[in-house]
């Protein structure tokens, strides 16, 4: 593989949690070079986070080791005059500037855009919040379920029983952190062109509102408003997860072909034939006929087979997988989807952390170094500055004179 895509930016990273560290992994995977400024003596609240409760006092909890691996990490008070003075240093030599802080935070503490701007004119500063810098709620706090909530999302998530539902991962930080890298990357090619820098204003309800897709844009263009269907798919039938012999396997015949070819293998061609299930739009009609159909077909096998005989024959179809048994599919270690790193704090044990799901020249891009500890290159915070400022040789000088 030729140097990553991102090799020689360097990102000062002061986000928190999920949304902001998730963007600046995906950049770390890039090839950015990634300097978290935390808090001294408290860091990112996701250090505080995760299942193991030692981990969690120590520092290191999962839902931080999870988004953080390949970055340093520098303490700086915002509030402190000499703290301020280092990160104006950094903020000179940087390329992109990532904050989720509410909006205006930074402002209040000096450094908004136009100072950024002044210090740097060819920063891309990167703000992600939760509805964006502007408008009516602008300054309402919000975490992803917040997000999941008001979107809508959460309206078309389960059953007309159970719905409304939050979807089981924080989906709505995941995508307003891919949002955010996005177009950190579409701003840095740019100023390449242009030479100038760029104010990216990432709204996570505006990113959640356009992932949802369909369930907006049927809306919109059609005025027919989304219901929760649970499992099934409402653009398809059948679509949706049914019933094998040990458990649950998802199907998406939404082919005219691919449902003829199900139900030769189902040894039901009778089902091609009723004039309930004859087209799309019948089908879906006679959804819950059609289901209980291909259940009593489909009980008569795993869901293992049927994942295997469906796929040879161009009928998608595949087991439903917990997330054990998700971490364990070939499919993922063949592809070098997870790195083995370390643990940062010294104990031997091993820290499995997941990619990004893309192959650059066929190999999978992966962390070089576990994540960092609270500070762990305080030290050497000087020298990063310099380097980034073009003044390493410099520093080196310096030191070698220096008494």
């Amino acid at each position: 593989m030729q140097e990553r895509p991102l090799g020689g930016i360097r990102v000062l990273d002061l986000t928190n949690v999920l949304a902001g560290p998730y963007c600046s992994y995906q950049l770390m995977l890039l090839g950015a070079e990634v300097v978290k400024i935390e808090v001294p003596g408290q860091g990112d609240l996701a250090r505080q986070l995760g299942p193991d409760p030692e981990l969690n006092r120590g520092g290191l909890g999962a839902s931080f080791l999870a988004q953080n691996a390949g970055k340093k990490s520098v303490e700086l008070d915002l509030k402190d005059a000499a703290g301020r003075a280092a990160f104006e240093s950094m903020v000179q030599g940087a390329d992109v500037l990532l904050e989720n802080f509410r909006a205006g935070v930074l402002d209040r503490l000096g450094f908004g855009w136009p100072r950024l701007r002044e210090l740097n004119p060819r920063l891309v500063y990167c703000a992600i919040s939760g509805f964006g810098q502007t408008g009516p709620m602008s300054q309402a706090p919000a975490y992803d379920q917040i997000i999941q909530g008001l979107s809508g999302m959460m309206s078309v998530t389960g059953t007309k029983e159970t719905a409304p539902l939050r979807v089981g991962f924080p989906v709505c930080d995941t995508v307003g952190g891919l949002a955010a890298a996005l177009h950190i990357c579409a701003a840095l090619a740019g100023r390449s062109r242009t030479g100038e820098g760029t104010f990216l204003d990432v709204s996570m309800l505006e990113a959640a509102v356009s992932a949802m897709g369909w369930a907006v844009s049927n809306y919109l263009v059609s005025g027919v408003a989304p219901e929760p269907m649970g499992t099934q798919n409402a653009t398809a039938a059948p679509s949706g997860t049914f019933e094998a012999a040990d458990g649950p396997l998802n199907i998406a015949a939404n082919r005219q072909q691919q449902f003829e070819t199900l139900c030769g293998l189902l040894d039901r061609p009778d089902l091609v034939g009723d004039d309930r299930f004859a087209d799309r739009e019948r089908r879906k009609l006679h959804r819950d006929e059609l289901t209980h159909e291909l259940n009593l077909a489909l009980r008569r096998r795993t869901a293992g087979e049927w994942e295997d005989v469906l796929g040879a024959a161009g009928v998608p179809a595949a087991r439903v997988t917990d997330v054990p048994q998700a971490v364990r599919l070939d499919q993922l270690e063949h592809r070098g989807f997870f790195t083995d790193l370390p643990f940062p704090d010294g104990s031997g044990r091993t820290l499995r952390v997941a990619g990004n799901g893309v192959l650059h020249d066929g190999e999978a891009l992966r962390p070089t170094a576990p994540p960092p500890l609270l500070g762990q290159q305080n030290a050497e915070r000087e020298d990063l500055a310099a380097r980034w400022n073009g003044r390493e040789e410099d520093t080196v000088m310096t030191r070698r004179e220096a008494p």
